[in-house]
């Protein structure tokens, strides 16, 4: 009985992982189960590239087998979730019911064809949104608009947790930690799944579920339930209709997802977590100003191959059960500005924040409601606003709204630089990095030595591309024109690719900086980090530690230059070995996937961590 209570009971010392045993075996059992509903290996069958034909008998058990997998897979989301947030888990319910129901009542009201109906049908999705937005914003902000409204206006609002206080009164044991409000796992996801749900509904996009059981499972699905990506409605619930189909070659991907996405977060981001970049950031005046630098850039990779690395293994998981999750990143750090940046990094919530927040904003044509004529300016500030609430959405502290304002500046820092003749550029980046060494000499800030060290990279940048633009322009150049343009292109592109990584990564100072901390104090400590950082950058480099360092943390800069270096490569190699590794026999795929497991798991140094995006 104690081994079953263990299994079934919640704890949040030991939620279900993708990185844990416990999760593996967990899915081995659920994949059995699926497997004996679909019957794998015997239904659904690819002949030459083209489906079987079935018979009307066997289309009616195909339905009925892929019902039951729905009804399967959604009480295994259930229980997957109760086990990673206890009983969080009626709170995803009451959404999910709560959606289901409105956008019925939207659609109805929409289909009446009168003023009357849309009116109805706006009032709706209004309350949708205000519901879900309200159960977000209570658990995951009220700390922070509580503090911001107490330092404006001088009270002394406390805040408690009003369900656990609910919880209290109809249990009568008093278990509910009252003066403590808990962020349920995943709830900024699926909050945002089902916004979007009901808005396309009302939009007209897709039409509602009918089936309150399918609609529970688009919303609840396992592999992306907890840390994305954000699926759309007419994404995935067709799916839910489609014959199961597992090629070869589709089982080869899954497994090289799951194994990418394992190695990414064991190997990369947890050995790079525990071994330097935590140290660094708990303590930042315990290292020199070249060992905070490295850290701040290897946590750049850290949260990519945290993030993308979860993303990857829900990716195959889904795969192997015979459903599509959307690419959630695409080698982000190989944009060449922050908003080709933010077209390759977590796409789905980037698609999401665009279709959701930009346009209703008003995109490039409204600015707070009201037709503009310059697009330019009313596609700026919408970006900013759009930029700083989804800098809020990742966490609630001052700090994420820095992040998210830094990144939104950036990109309209580029779009109005893509427009400046090159005469110009130059005479504003010379003045620029004369304002910084003026600062730098005259102020004493250790920020400012910072920013005159980056300034002078970009001029150097901005100088080599004017002094070609001038040769260019007089017509002197030796070198062929395809040769000239494939060297000038390839220095230009890597230019622009460093410049846009060291700005990101700068900007993820504030992002790193709060995460995981008390809410009721996560922005001064967040901002004290920070500090520190900036201070030991740019004020106490010691170089003749350098090599020892290298040395000491020799592993730690290994994985780091590999990781850099594979996440660099061009993409047609990546597909390249993607595509091979799943064209494999079967018992290869097996057998490498034992060898690279093993290997992954030897990198384990301390308890495993937490998916860095659990917590939004």
């Amino acid at each position: 009985m104690e081994f079953l209570r263990h299994i079934f009971a919640f704890n949040s010392e030991s939620p279900l992982l993708f990185t844990q045993f416990y999760f593996w075996a967990f899915f081995a059992i659920v994949y059995t189960v699926f497997a004996f509903i679909m019957e794998v290996g015997t239904q659904s069958v690819l002949e030459k590239g083209k489906e079987a034909q079935l018979s009307s008998n066997q289309t009616r058990g195909t339905n009925t087998r892929l019902h039951l997998r729905n009804i399967f897979l959604m009480a295994v989301s259930w229980f997957f979730y109760y086990k990673t947030s206890g009983l969080f888990l009626l709170i995803l319910l009451f959404v999910t019911l709560s959606d289901w129901l409105i956008a019925k009542r939207i659609y109805g009201c929409i289909n009446r064809s009168s003023n009357n109906g849309k009116r109805k049908a706006k009032w709706w999705l209004a309350l949708s949104i205000v519901i879900d937005l309200g159960l977000l914003c209570y658990f995951k902000y009220a700390y922070f608009f509580t503090n911001v409204f107490n330092n404006l206006f001088g009270t002394e609002i406390a805040v408690f947790d009003i369900f656990a206080y609910i919880g209290n009164g109809f249990s009568d044991s008093g278990c509910f930690m009252v003066d403590r409000i808990i962020l349920p796992v995943g709830i900024s996801f699926y909050i945002f799944q089902v916004i979007s749900y009901t808005v396309d509904v009302y939009r007209g996009h897709v039409k509602p579920v009918n089936n309150i059981l399918d609609f529970g499972f688009y919303v609840s699905f396992f592999p992306q339930l907890v840390a994305g990506p954000i699926v759309r409605a007419n994404e995935f619930i067709p799916q839910l209709y489609r014959p199961f189909r597992l090629s070869r070659r589709l089982f080869g991907l899954a497994v090289f997802w799951i194994l990418n996405g394992l190695t990414k977060k064991i190997v990369l981001s947890d050995y790079l977590a525990v071994n330097l970049i935590d140290r660094v950031f708990e303590n930042p005046l315990l290292f020199s100003g070249f060992e905070n630098l490295f850290a701040l850039f290897a946590y750049s990779l850290q949260v990519y191959a945290d993030f993308s690395g979860y993303t990857d293994i829900a990716i195959g998981i889904a795969m192997l059960m015979g459903f599509y999750l959307p690419q959630n990143f695409d080698s982000p750090y190989k944009a060449r500005n922050p908003q080709e940046f933010w077209r390759r990094w977590h796409m789905s919530l980037s698609r999401w924040l665009k279709s959701y927040l930009y346009i209703p904003l008003g995109g490039n044509r409204k600015i707070l409601g009201k037709e503009v004529k310059n697009k330019i300016t009313a596609g700026n500030f919408n970006s900013f606003i759009t930029m700083l609430l989804g800098g809020l959405w990742h966490g609630a502290s001052w700090n994420f709204v820095i992040w998210g304002a830094l990144n939104g500046a950036g990109m309209i820092i580029h779009k109005v630089w893509t427009k400046i003749n090159w005469n110009i550029k130059i005479l504003l980046i010379t003045l620029l990095v004369s304002g910084l060494w003026l600062a730098q000499s005259s102020l004493h800030t250790p920020i400012w030595n910072m920013f005159f060290v980056w300034g002078i990279a970009l001029w150097v940048g901005v100088a080599v591309r004017y002094i070609y633009w001038w040769i260019e322009r007089l017509g002197y150049f030796a070198i062929s024109g395809t040769l000239r343009a494939k060297i000038i292109d390839w220095i230009s592109n890597t230019w622009m690719i460093l410049q846009t990584f060291i700005f990101i990564t700068f900007t993820r100072l504030f992002f790193r900086s709060g995460s995981n901390l008390d809410p009721e104090t996560a922005s001064q400590e967040a901002w004290e980090t920070a500090t520190n950082m900036v201070n030991q950058i740019g004020g106490a480099w010691n170089s003749s530690i350098i090599p020892d360092f290298l040395w000491e943390y020799r592993n730690v800069v290994i994985l780091f230059v590999l990781g850099m270096l594979i996440h660099w490569l061009p993409a047609k190699a990546k597909r390249w070995y993607r595509l091979n590794f799943a064209l494999l026999p079967i018992w290869a795929i097996i057998l490498l996937a034992v060898i690279t497991v093993v290997i992954v798991y030897q990198f384990i140094t301390a308890d495993m961590q937490a998916f860095i995006y659990f917590q939004f």
